[in-house]
């Protein structure tokens, strides 16, 4: 059963490998580096910077059910009823490999504390932001 078209809105998500996600919602809520967004139809025209983190999309057919999407994000687009996100990396929680987000997240925890060791400030950063790609991935796939 199809809703009415004022309130549906056209989710697309964007990696550098192609288009991860493209249906319609009646909502979507995004991690912004300022907080939880959620977006309806008609929504004012937004633009925001995304943080690593779960997107989570509600869709217009059948019955009510989210879809959870893992982000590492950039920024995220919203006008006329297209919310357009373009992510380093995206992932649909039904294709996450549950096993190898796990041994990610091991290595990025090996090498926080061998980049402690050595007081690589540099290291630290970026193996501390591989740890919450795959803490993120992690708890989609576990929901």
């Amino acid at each position: 059963m199809a809703e009415d078209n004022d309130h549906i809105i056209t989710v697309r998500i964007v990696t550098p490998d192609g288009v991860v996600y493209d249906h319609h919602a009646r909502l979507l809520v995004v991690n912004a580096i300022d907080g939880e967004l959620g977006i309806m139809a008609n929504h004012e025209p937004i633009n925001a910077p995304m943080k690593i983190a779960e997107v989570r999309v509600a869709r217009i057919y059948g019955p009510p059910h989210e879809k959870h999407i893992s982000l590492n994000g950039r920024f995220k687009e919203f006008s006329n009823n297209v919310a357009s996100i373009v992510a380093d990396s995206a992932e649909r929680q039904r294709n996450i490999d549950l096993s190898r987000a796990q041994r990610a997240k091991e290595r990025a925890e090996k090498a926080i504390a061998a980049a402690n060791a050595k007081h690589d400030t540099d290291q630290v950063k970026r193996a501390s932001v591989a740890l919450q790609r795959a803490v993120n991935r992690i708890q989609v796939k576990q929901k």
